[in-house]
């Protein structure tokens, strides 16, 4: 029953050389299953500065899940944070599906978005920077308006992470969800090669929605 804050700063494979045994890929799964938790997780440093004020004000145990890597910044200084919200960064009326990421996973998202549009594909991107609570209604909504396809994909295990928070919610509209996360022991190595060997980057992402809208 009390407040508390929490900070996991070494986020999946994407810390690159440390190696597995300093990459937290079961937190997600570990706080989603604490009773009355939040889970917030930022992809820049403004996401970030105001996810922070966001827990301060939050009550119960907050974690907020912070990546290594520098990060481009998404957002503008005055962008709102509220807890069980979600962000539409990428959108248009012919979207032929919805990719949802966060942390590192949503800039490799944001990278497939511009290689699939160069060939005419458009796809909605989505900011879950909210884990849990998760806007159940808000994001069937987006997944209908985007043809019923969906991707995620996360600095994570398949177990438990951001992929199953989303299936939980789709589980009976018949929503296509394919999910790409972290299989198998990590290895060191820089971030960019372990994104890549690890199927969660850019190039995955695209080459997943093009299999699932062909």
């Amino acid at each position: 029953q009390l407040d508390i804050n929490l900070v996991g700063s070494h986020a999946g494979i994407s810390i690159g050389e440390d190696g597995p045994s300093q990459m937290a890929l079961e937190d997600i799964a570990i706080m989603r299953a604490v009773a009355g938790s939040t889970l917030l997780y930022p992809s820049d440093a403004v996401s970030c500065e105001r996810l922070v004020e966001t827990a301060a004000r939050t009550k119960g145990i907050v974690y907020i899940r912070t990546g290594r890597p520098i990060a481009p910044t998404i957002y503008s200084t005055d962008e709102p944070f509220p807890v069980g919200e979600f962000k539409v960064l990428r959108e248009s009326d012919s979207d032929a599906a919805l990719v949802i990421g966060a942390g590192v996973t949503l800039h490799e998202a944001l990278k497939a978005y511009d290689q699939l549009r160069a060939d005419g594909i458009h796809v909605r991107v989505i900011d879950l920077y909210s884990v849990k609570p998760i806007d159940a209604d808000g994001l069937r909504a987006q997944a209908d308006a985007a043809g019923g396809k969906v991707v995620t994909v996360e600095d994570h295990y398949p177990e438990g992470g951001i992929g199953e928070a989303v299936a939980a919610v789709l589980v009976s509209t018949g929503t296509k969800l394919t999910r790409l996360a972290v299989e198998g022991l990590p290895r060191s190595g820089k971030s960019d090669e372990l994104l890549r060997a690890f199927r969660i980057d850019a190039d995955a992402i695209e080459q997943t929605v093009r299999g699932v809208v062909s």
